[in-house]
């Protein structure tokens, strides 16, 4: 193998014809007449000596170096070579053939291996692994930049800037989009404002709360007035079998405005009777259902449908098959079966109490002592409102609930009417739209404005019609005299002469003397004509209380003498 180090090495020398496109040096062939014989110096290629990479001309030899006298001949220079072209072509003779043996360098090439000891190139050696082609470097070595070709690399600055750039895009797309949707919050929120403002001003215009622009005072439930819309209405009595008593309440169902409400009706409420003026529990005793029903239509100016009569047992048996009822009780409720005082009440004072059948009775008809009677009223509306509430939305299984009471109605309210009118109250009290209000009745029994105004007109839809107040004096008799019949002969005599019987119950404890009583300054001569008519003295008549819807109130002693029948 040719050695380009080792001169006189093979028959072949090769010389630099310039580098490549990548700076690696390219070499060629020396053409056999050009070639002199050369003595190899080591020191002679590490020196430089007469070596010019880029010159034009040939590079002469080199003297050898004599050894006895120590003294180099002078390096001849480089001789002008007119027909030499650095990149393999001559001036004198046209294009040189082509060097079929140029070998580009490789840098990772190995360096040739070592012929005997020698010294590592001079600065002006051809560089390593450039100078013959097939020839392997092994040891390393330093090298020139021009040798060495430089591929790009990406620059990871490159990256970073593309991902800020991408990051500075995607944060400017969502500041717009949260602008974008900020902007649509804006605006549903002010249609929003302006839906409700609208809804407002219409609720108060349906409401009558604008001024001038208020919708008439007779509409309501849409344009149905209120004496227009349609209601379905019966009556409850319930009959206290144990204590005695009776306490009354109509049952409205409002199909227009879809309401239901109990109506609770006091018993000092005056009606007019065939024997005059009378209040509801006399008219419930003594007329029975058919003429308090039609009593109560003169009075409140509405229709009644039916009546239903519910006796004691029978509101016992009803709570216990809807499965109780829960009510917010208002006081303690004694048990009446309690032998001993100071024992457990029935019933406790507290919200949300769960009541049974037998509880349920026992606060429907309590009155503590000195309460009015409106508060047993209002106990017996919360009992029937919470019945509403547990009896079956269902028509067939509500009309089976009442079959199972097997109870003896009134012919006026059939069981199935009955099914059906709870089925629908009790839809109306589940989803809130039931509610219960008291008839607003004055000391003498008749209705106030307010009645007339808040209950007659709005919920029955009626026109309230009390009964004249000078058609007859209004008398009030308890009797005392411990004996039953002579309440009932003093009520004979009292309408025979032209006043109207109110009867007043029973005194717990008979009395020796009797006595008639008026309020008014003007009701005193009416007073003493009472007096005379029961067969009593002047001196009985005294001014004081009387009953809340009578002129005069009488209470029968044991002087009192009634006249004999015939």
């Amino acid at each position: 193998m040719n050695d380009r180090y080792d001169a006189g090495y093979g028959d072949e020398q090769y010389e630099l014809v310039g580098y490549d496109e990548y700076g690696r040096p390219v070499y060629r062939q020396v053409p056999a007449q050009r070639q002199a014989p050369q003595q190899y110096d080591p020191y002679a290629q590490q020196q430089g000596y007469g070596y010019d990479p880029y010159a034009t001309g040939q590079q002469q030899p080199v003297p050898p170096y004599d050894f006895g006298t120590g003294q180099q001949p002078p390096v001849t220079p480089y001789d002008t070579y007119d027909g030499y072209d650095p990149y393999g072509q001559t001036a004198t003779s046209g294009q040189q053939p082509r060097v079929a043996e140029q070998t580009a360098y490789i840098p990772q090439q190995a360096r040739p291996a070592d012929h005997g000891q020698r010294q590592d190139p001079g600065p002006g050696a051809p560089g390593p692994g450039g100078g013959y082609p097939g020839h392997d470097d092994g040891d390393d070595r330093d090298y020139r930049t021009e040798q060495f070709a430089f591929v790009e690399e990406p620059d990871q600055d490159s990256e970073d800037v593309i991902d800020w750039l991408a990051f500075t895009e995607n944060r400017t797309e969502r500041r717009e989009e949260a602008k974008r949707r900020a902007r649509s919050r804006l605006t549903a929120l002010v249609v929003v404002l302006a839906l409700v403002a609208a809804g407002g001003v219409g609720y108060l215009w349906y409401a009558g709360k604008l001024p001038g622009l208020s919708a008439p005072a007779d509409k309501k439930g849409g344009t149905t007035s209120v004496a227009a819309q349609k209601r379905d209405v019966i009556v409850v009595h319930l009959h206290d079998t144990k204590k005695g008593g009776t306490a009354t309440a109509l049952l409205v169902d409002n199909a227009t405005t879809k309401q239901g409400t109990t109506v609770l009706l006091p018993n000092s409420l005056a009606l007019s009777g065939d024997d005059g003026t009378t209040t509801l529990a006399k008219s419930v005793e003594d007329d029975g259902s058919s003429g308090t029903r039609e009593a109560l239509d003169t009075v409140l100016g509405t229709s009644i449908q039916g009546t239903w009569r519910l006796d004691t047992p029978y509101l016992q048996n009803l709570v216990d098959l809807v499965g109780n009822v829960e009510v917010d009780t208002d006081a303690d409720v004694p048990d009446p079966a309690a032998e001993k005082k100071g024992e457990a009440p029935l019933v406790n004072k507290g919200e949300g109490q769960t009541l049974s059948g037998k509880m349920a009775v026992a606060y429907a008809t309590y009155r503590a002592p000195g309460e009015p009677a409106n508060a047993q009223l209002e106990r017996f509306g919360q009992v029937m409102h919470g019945v509403l509430r547990k009896v079956s939305s269902d028509t067939q299984a509500a009309t089976t609930t009442v079959q199972t009471l097997a109870q003896i109605l009134d012919p006026s309210l059939t069981d199935k009417d009955l099914g059906t009118f709870l089925a629908k109250l009790s839809d109306l009290a589940k989803s809130g739209d039931f509610k219960t209000a008291v008839l607003p009745v004055q000391s003498d029994g008749t209705l106030s404005a307010e009645a007339s105004d808040n209950v007659v007109k709005d919920v029955l839809g009626g026109t309230a019609k009390s009964p004249d107040q000078g058609a007859a004096v209004r008398v009030s008799v308890q009797n005392a005299t411990g004996v039953k019949d002579n309440a009932e002969k003093a009520r004979v005599v009292l309408l025979n002469g032209g006043f109207t019987f109110l009867e007043a119950g029973a005194a717990s404890t008979a009395r020796s003397t009797s006595e008639v009583t008026y309020a008014d300054a003007a009701d005193k001569q009416d007073a003493v004509e009472v007096a005379k008519t029961l067969g009593l003295p002047d001196s009985a008549v005294t001014k004081g209380e009387v009953s809340s819807n009578a002129n005069v109130s009488v209470v029968l002693g044991q002087d009192y003498e009634p006249a004999p029948a015939g």
